[in-house]
C-alpha cells in the first residue's frame, strides 16, 4: 500500500493543525472533525494539497 503524509487544515479558520497518513489509492480529498485549538471548538478539517 502506499500511503502519504498530508497536513489537515480546518475549514473554518485555515490553521495547519494536524499532520495524519492517508492511502494514495482514494481520489478525494481526506476529511475529518478534530478539535481545533485556534477557533477553540471541533471543526471539520480537510488535507491540503
Amino acid at each position: 500500500m502506499k500511503t502519504e503524509t498530508v497536513v489537515l487544515e480546518c475549514s473554518q479558520c485555515g490553521a495547519h493543525n494536524y499532520h495524519t497518513l492517508v492511502n494514495r489509492a482514494r481520489q478525494e480529498r481526506f476529511m475529518i472533525k478534530k478539535y481545533c485549538p485556534q477557533c477553540d471548538q471541533h471543526t471539520l478539517h480537510q488535507e491540503t494539497r
